[in-house]
């Protein structure tokens, strides 16, 4: 999943989340330093978020954005309006059930990380990749 459509993707789950207030993309926002990106308001605070794609191996910005679907990951835990924003997005995108997604990592999380580097690694059955960086 590109990130144009991985953004409008996580845009619909945030929207649809109870406890947003606000949710639009960073150029809705105004924000001009990355072209993908969501800008969420919820109880737990307001947060940034950066997206950037990588291609799988072998494709090319040209070629069709094609999805490779697979069983979905297992409904993780509900988001909480009082987790850290990462965990807090780890969940939504988590709970989606989505048949593209093969993997979600937080970046807080890996072994000798700083607790303050917010940020997911959502790997896609077809390969690509979508870095999700707390800005």
């Amino acid at each position: 999943m590109r990130p144009a459509r991985f953004q409008d993707f996580v845009l619909d789950l945030v929207k649809n989340t109870p406890g947003v207030s606000r949710v639009q993309t960073v150029a809705e926002a105004g924000e001009s330093r990355f072209p993908y990106g969501l800008v969420i308001v919820a109880a737990g605070g307001d947060a940034r978020w950066q997206i950037i794609g990588q291609l799988a191996d072998g494709e090319k910005h040209d070629m069709p954005d094609t999805p490779v679907e697979y069983d979905p990951l297992p409904a993780g835990p509900e988001p909480q309006p009082g987790d850290n924003p990462e965990a807090w997005l780890a969940a939504v995108i988590g709970r989606s059930e989505s048949r593209e997604i093969a993997s979600i990592a937080r970046w807080s999380t890996r072994e000798g990380e700083r607790p303050d580097n917010l940020g997911l690694t959502v790997k896609f059955h077809n390969g690509s990749q979508a870095f999700v960086r707390k800005a």
